[in-house]
């Protein structure tokens, strides 16, 4: 489909037919981004939406090493550290 750019004051906007507004799902906010050479129009997510299934996926956490066990202070703590 072509559609004309509009001018919106001292931006530039497109008209989105409202067909192909339900068929995105487009509430009446949406997320903009490029990658490449092309501008995605995406409906808009909720903050953290899909991480409670990243964290399933990634399995337990029960086998996991804690990094900085075992490591002690250092000079910033002893020197520069106040409470």
């Amino acid at each position: 489909m072509r559609t004309e750019i509009v001018r919106i004051g001292n931006s530039r906007g497109i008209r989105i037919p409202k067909p192909i507004i339900e068929q995105c799902g487009f509430g009446e906010s949406v997320e903009l981004r490029v990658e490449k050479d092309r501008l995605i129009v995406s409906p808009q997510r909720a903050p953290r939406d899909g991480w409670e299934e990243a964290f399933r996926a990634a399995g337990s956490s029960a086998d996991d090493e804690l990094l900085l066990e075992g490591v002690g202070p250092n000079e910033f703590d002893h020197k520069e550290w106040e409470w």
